[in-house]
């Protein structure tokens, strides 16, 4: 993997990763852009103690354009996009938009492939590894940042999520705090040690491979599961067997395997309603340790994959109870939901 480092023209960074050593990477961009002005701010939520990022310049960021104006395709043609080369592999740029920015943080978009016409599940083993590079080397250099506490990197795809580009690409947040899911994970993780002795991650994973009926896929460094108690109608869990806290701690042998279980998983969700049903809608989110935190090397790296379609046509919505109470109803039973996921393996 070769990294270049570059700046668009509003001061923003932006970085290639390519699979050639010998690429080089001198384009310019020549937009006469206005420096970037954000109004990010934090506040925090007294009643329930999480907090909340205040973005309001986010109102006007680019919201469905044609696809000959898709701001992540290359430059040509005498368009200028947000990646001034006329190709590239994998690039990673500041967001012109970002949620979290300065003091608050750091909102980064991930570019996976210069073909506007696919998705992560189109892509070879060779690509995915080139992103699983990229996402490694973003949480090393996002670590480095006083302001960063936690990084997620993450995917969401479709228009029923609320994607507004329809090129292939996630996102990486730095945030300046732990977040609430995090934070309930470790107080879990904790309390499961007191009254154990053991590891919370290590005993999930162990539970499921003993019970089998919810895992989808087993390799020899990862294993694919429906947890238990999903919240979501097909939700998938993809754990390495051997537990690190963060992608950074991913050895050799894990990370040559994960572009074929990671693809294997994604071409199953797509095949979950039948033929001739559109793509399925997912959220794909990586779940690493928080940096500067106690217990942190007890925190299980793993990727929660998911989708809000609970059956052809009909999605599900969080109301009363999710988003009032926090409390989910899964229509799907997960053993249900991992059957499926078994019977569509992609061919």
């Amino acid at each position: 993997m070769k990294k270049t480092v570059t700046t668009l023209a509003d001061g923003r960074e932006l970085i290639y990763y390519d699979s050639a050593d010998d690429t080089v990477r001198e384009a310019v961009d020549p937009r006469p852009l206005d420096a970037v002005s954000t109004s990010s701010e934090i506040r925090r939520d007294p009643l329930l103690g999480d907090s909340v990022a205040i973005a309001s310049h986010r109102q006007g960021r680019t919201y469905h354009p044609p696809a000959d104006e898709c701001p992540l395709c290359p430059s040509g043609d005498g368009r200028h996009s947000e990646i001034p080369d006329t190709d590239y592999d994998v690039v990673v740029f500041e967001n012109r938009f970002p949620s979290l920015a300065g003091d608050s943080g750091r909102c980064e978009v991930v570019c996976f492939t210069s073909d506007h016409d696919t998705s992560f599940a189109g892509l070879t083993e060779a690509q995915a590894a080139l992103v699983l590079e990229a996402w490694t080397d973003r949480t090393a250099d996002l670590a480095e940042l006083p302001q960063v506490t936690q990084v997620f990197c993450f995917e969401n795809r479709g228009a029923e999520i609320g994607v507004t580009l329809g090129h292939p690409h996630g996102q990486i947040y730095g945030y300046p705090f732990v977040t609430p899911r995090t934070g309930q994970m470790l107080r879990s993780m904790e309390s499961h040690r007191s009254e154990t002795g053991r590891n919370l991650f290590d005993d999930v994973l162990a539970r499921e491979l003993a019970d089998g009926d919810r895992v989808v896929l087993e390799t020899e460094h990862w294993v694919a599961f429906v947890p238990y108690a999903a919240h979501w109608p097909y939700e998938v869990h993809l754990y390495p067997r051997r537990r690190v806290p963060d992608l950074r701690e991913l050895d050799a042998a894990a990370r040559t395997e994960f572009p074929q279980i990671y693809l294997e998983l994604l071409r199953r969700f797509d095949r979950i309603f039948g033929p001739g049903e559109p793509p399925t809608p997912y959220i794909s989110a990586w779940h690493q340790a928080p940096f500067r935190v106690p217990g942190r090397e007890e925190f299980g790296l793993h990727l929660e994959l998911f989708t809000i379609r609970r059956t052809t046509g009909k999605l599900k919505f969080l109301a009363g109870s999710e988003s009032g109470m926090s409390v989910f109803i899964n229509d799907v039973p997960p053993e249900a939901a991992a059957q499926r996921l078994r019977e569509v393996a992609s061919e």
